[in-house]
C-alpha cells in the first residue's frame, strides 16, 4: 500500500480540541509574531485543512480573542485580591506579571491591543482591580475610571516597550536595552536638543523597570489622592 507523504498528510482532517489551537497560535506567536497568527498559520501548523480550525473560531479576531484570554488568564488573581496586602503592593504584582509575561512574546502586546478585552479572563481581571480600587477607598465611579488609566498606563508602558525590541525574540537584558539606546541618544545634535541631550541618561532608562515602576507610582498617587477619607 502506497504511503502517506506529508503533503497528503497535511490536508486530511482530523478531531482537533480548541487548546490545540490555542496552543498552536502561541507557539507561531512566539516563534514567527503576530503577523503569523491565521487561521491558515495555525491550520499548517497543526497538519490540518483550515475548516477544522474554523470549527472553532470563524476569523482570526476569535482566535486573537482566544489568544489573549490565554494570556490573560495566567494571571494571578488571588495575589490581586489578597486583603491582607496593601493595595498599592497588588497593583505592583499585577503590572510587573504582565510586563514580564508580554514581553516575553513581544508580538502579544499588539494582539493584546488589536481588538477588545471582553472575555471571562479579562472580565475577571477587571473584576479584581475594582476590588482593589474600592479597597484604595474609591467609590464606584472612581474605581472605574482609575481602573481604565491603570490598564492605559500598564498597558501604553509596556506596548512602548515592545515597539523596540526584535520581535517575536524575547527581549535582551534590560541593561543591554538601556546600552543600546544610550548609544543612540549619543547621535542627537545636543545643538539643536540641548535638554534631550541632558537628559540622555534618563531618557536611556525608559526601558527599564525602575522607570516602569516610577510611572506606576505616579498614577497610584493620584489615585490615592481620589480615596475617600
Amino acid at each position: 500500500m502506497a504511503q502517506d507523504t506529508p503533503s497528503a498528510k497535511r490536508g486530511r482532517k482530523r478531531a482537533v480540541a480548541e487548546d490545540e489551537v490555542v496552543a498552536a497560535a502561541m507557539r507561531l506567536l512566539g516563534a514567527r509574531g503576530a503577523d503569523a497568527v491565521s487561521i491558515r498559520g495555525i491550520a499548517a501548523e497543526l497538519g490540518l485543512a483550515p475548516n477544522a480550525v474554523y470549527t472553532y473560531f470563524p476569523d482570526r479576531a476569535a482566535v486573537v480573542g482566544a489568544v489573549v484570554e490565554h494570556l490573560l488568564g495566567r494571571t494571578d488573581l488571588e495575589a490581586l485580591t489578597a486583603r491582607d496586602t496593601p493595595w498599592r503592593d497588588r497593583v505592583h504584582t499585577l503590572a510587573g506579571d504582565l510586563r514580564h509575561r508580554l514581553l516575553a512574546h513581544p508580538g502579544a502586546v499588539q494582539l493584546l491591543l488589536s481588538g477588545p478585552m471582553d472575555g471571562p479572563h479579562a472580565l475577571a481581571l477587571g473584576e479584581a482591580l475594582l476590588m482593589v480600587l474600592e479597597d484604595a477607598g474609591l467609590d464606584p465611579t472612581e474605581a472605574a475610571r482609575a481602573s481604565y488609566l491603570l490598564i492605559v498606563q500598564v498597558l501604553g508602558a509596556i506596548a512602548l516597550e515592545a515597539a523596540e525590541l526584535p520581535a517575536p525574540l524575547p527581549p535582551p537584558p534590560v541593561d543591554e536595552r538601556v546600552a543600546t539606546r544610550r548609544e543612540q541618544l549619543r547621535a542627537v545634535p545636543a545643538d539643536l536638543y540641548p535638554r534631550t541631550a541632558e537628559a540622555a541618561d534618563t531618557i536611556a532608562r525608559f526601558v527599564s523597570d525602575e522607570q516602569y515602576a516610577w510611572g506606576l507610582d505616579r498614577v497610584l498617587d493620584g489615585i490615592a489622592g481620589r480615596a475617600k477619607h
